[in-house]
């Protein structure tokens, strides 16, 4: 293993600088050898096993999240995928062969993955150490030199990534920048191979607007409202269960949780019914004694948050305390529907129920927005499981239950339309961060003449014939 020294903590040098010093080592050659990739794999596992308490205290100072749920949607996730990618690194880098066809024999056709360059990732607050670790995952196994930009917003799990990842990774090829809107604003007005943005469309917007200076591609893992229809088929206990789990996680601030709920008219109530009691006995009857329920990131987005509820009935929560950003489980019925709570991607602890007469009227109703995120349906119905995933768009889905999609390595996670643009996970990040390079070697023994000027009558019968 290569020995390092590494810089100061936190960069402190222009980002322009930052960039110059990683593309230097990208030109170099630095980061081809599957050698240098492999270990920085696996210092990056190190770095979140040895600081596995460190990285759960950061992640509970900014948005109170208890200790296994960080541990399962942080630490485990981003563990998972570094272990994919070791076990399947060399197979990824292998040039994948072509068939040549005839008239282009003797000759050998394949593809090589090229790592980019070097790459921009900025990620968000609510899952800030998956968020930025696990795309950097993609691009440092495709060969690639990074700058990390961790969210302000979770100031201290920033600080300690910005510590921690110049003690592990080769400081030559990655860097952490810190700060808030200018220095982000700095970066974007530099020159990347790639930009890869996890947050808000509207931040995705200017994201974009500053790569096409450059004609830089970019990835925008974006959000939008996520469904998740019932179906009168469906478990009603059950689906009110794995419903009120995935809203509820990290106090809704998940970006696939479910925004809203579109529900049978015949099981609606019953549904209901089963959130509440799912919450209950998740959290207790004073959910905010729970040490298992996390906070709101900040008190701008908990005053969002009150404002959101106002949109329709409050049966459960509707309120919290600003002083601590608690905000209470909250599940919405009699719902307007012109209610910004339904314009909104809500991104809290706010669950709106829509009664529907039908499956298609659901259908209809997602088809009629942007395109989701997440799109989740409980049903006991293959009919009506094939209807939704035939019928409807979204950047993944799952049925009867919710957020697991992600988990699953080998499933590329993105949006579509407003939600996102670009894969990644596994071998999707791998070649998010990798150009697909076409090679076509030929032999130099056979060189007929009939393929060079001038085109005899012969010689064009010839060419139309075989090429």
């Amino acid at each position: 293993m290569q020995t390092l020294t590494p810089p100061p903590a936190a960069e402190t040098t222009a980002p322009g600088d930052v960039v110059a010093r990683l593309r230097e080592s990208f030109d170099a050659g630095r980061t081809r050898p599957v050698d240098w990739r492999r270990v920085q794999l696996e210092r990056l596992r190190a770095m979140v096993v040895r600081h596995e308490r460190e990285l759960l205290d950061a992640l509970a100072s900014d948005l109170g999240k208890p200790a296994i749920e960080a541990w399962a949607s942080d630490l485990s996730v981003t563990l998972n995928e570094i272990d994919h990618a070791l076990g399947h690194l060399d197979a990824w880098m292998q040039p994948a062969k072509v068939r040549v066809p005839l008239n282009q024999r003797p000759g050998r056709a394949r593809i090589v993955a090229e790592p980019l360059g070097v790459a921009l990732v900025i990620a968000p607050w609510n899952y800030p150490v998956q968020l930025l670790l696990t795309p950097a995952i993609g691009a440092l196994a495709a060969g690639n030199c990074v700058v990390l930009k961790p969210s302000e917003i979770a100031a201290a799990t920033s600080a300690l990534l910005a510590k921690l990842v110049p003690r592990y990774l080769d400081p030559e090829c990655v860097a952490v920048v810190e700060g808030g809107v200018d220095e982000t604003t700095a970066l974007l007005d530099e020159h990347f191979d790639h930009i890869f943005y996890t947050g808000n469309g509207r931040v995705g917007r200017v994201v974009m607007e500053a790569a096409a200076k450059h004609l830089t591609p970019v990835t925008l893992e974006l959000g939008g409202k996520s469904p998740a229809i019932v179906d009168e088929s469906a478990r009603i206990g059950v689906a009110a269960r794995r419903i009120a789990w995935g809203k509820f996680l990290n106090a809704g601030q998940t970006c696939i949780a479910p925004d809203y709920v579109l529900a049978s008219r015949r099981v609606a109530d019953e549904l209901v019914d089963g959130i509440v009691a799912s919450v209950r006995d998740f959290y207790g009857s004073d959910p905010q004694a729970s040490p298992d329920y996390a906070r709101i990131v900040s008190d701008r987005h908990y005053d969002r948050l009150a404002r959101l509820v106002e949109g329709g009935t409050a049966i459960l929560g509707g309120s919290g305390d600003p002083t601590t950003r608690y905000f209470a489980p909250t599940v919405l019925t009699e719902v307007d529907l012109d209610a910004d709570v339904m314009a909104e991607e809500i991104f809290g602890p706010i669950l709106p129920i829509v009664p529907v007469d039908g499956v298609d009227e659901a259908i209809a109703f997602v088809n009629g927005r942007d395109k989701p995120l997440a799109l989740y349906v409980f049903t006991e119905s293959e009919a009506v499981q094939h209807a939704v995933i035939e019928r409807t768009s979204a950047g993944g889905m799952c049925v009867n239950h919710t957020i697991f999609q992600i988990t699953i390595a080998d499933l590329p996670f993105g949006g579509v339309g407003p939600s996102g643009i670009g894969r990644y996970h596994g071998k999707a990040s791998f070649d998010t961060f990798s150009h697909d390079k076409a090679v076509l070697t030929k032999s130099t023994r056979l060189d007929p003449k009939l393929g060079y000027p001038p085109y005899t009558e012969r010689k064009q019968r010839f060419l139309r014939r075989f090429l």
